[in-house]
């Protein structure tokens, strides 16, 4: 599966925990992220992810284009609901998105440990699912 890994500034620290504490079961995957996210993530880790653009610049946008091409799988997005952000239209698009092509999202922690357990299991190759023969 290609995952998505983005995190608030506030958000980046739980994030690199979380993928140390899941690296097993990430590492099975393709991983991308927003600049620092990717940058964090990888020191903290060892992880191979393709960083795109820091997401105050671009990288959220980066990724919702890779969302809008159904090239991404699954988004963990660790955001922090109470600090306003001047690019917070971006995010609210980006999760708009996610819906609109029915890509499994976690906005917090505990989301993001359900998703990551029911990754392990398999239980979220959905397009098999919806979809057996992947065909449209």
């Amino acid at each position: 599966m290609n995952i998505a890994l983005i995190a608030h500034d506030t958000k980046k620290e739980l994030m690199v925990q979380f993928c140390i504490a899941y690296s097993g079961i990430l590492g099975r995957h393709s991983l991308c992220a927003t600049g620092t996210t990717g940058k964090l993530v990888s020191e903290a880790t060892g992880l191979e992810i393709q960083s795109f653009l820091n997401g105050s610049v671009g990288g959220a946008e980066q990724i919702s284009a890779r969302i809008a091409c159904d090239e991404i799988d699954l988004l963990l997005f660790f955001r922090d609901p109470i600090t306003a952000k001047p690019n917070e239209p971006n995010d609210y698009n980006l999760l708009r998105l996610c819906d609109v092509h029915n890509i499994p999202m976690a906005t917090n922690i505990a989301t993001a440990e359900v998703l990551i357990h029911g990754l392990e299991r398999g239980d979220l190759d959905w397009r098999n699912i919806v979809n057996p023969k992947n065909k449209i």
